[in-house]
């Protein structure tokens, strides 16, 4: 009777778990994250874009700019190419320091 009531027990822990990675795993909608969509620059939020570098190495050289004022700041690949985004309220400090070094807003 033990063993018939452990192997019954066994099958449903064992059709519980398939059931579980069949709803994990199966097709129709996933529960891994998709792979990032690329979107316009007025997409990302409170983010504000502050700079649109021509290419990666002026795009790292205005962050560094931006991380010696103590300005928080994001580097993203928009659809439109590279920008620099701050928060509103650092919006205007941002720009400064970026016109001061000569470069584009």
């Amino acid at each position: 009777m033990r063993t018939l009531a452990f192997l019954l027990l066994s099958f449903g822990v064992l059709a519980v778990l398939v059931l579980l990675l069949r709803w994990t795993y199966g097709s129709g909608t996933s529960l891994v994250a998709r792979r990032p969509r690329t979107g316009r620059p007025d997409e990302y939020g409170l983010l504000v874009a502050v700079c649109d570098p021509a290419d990666a190495a002026e795009a790292r050289r205005s962050a560094a700019l931006l991380a010696a004022a103590g300005l928080r700041h994001t580097l993203v690949r928009t659809a439109d190419g590279l920008r620099l985004m701050v928060w509103p309220a650092d919006e205007a400090a941002a720009r400064a320091v970026l016109r001061r070094d000569g470069r584009r807003d």
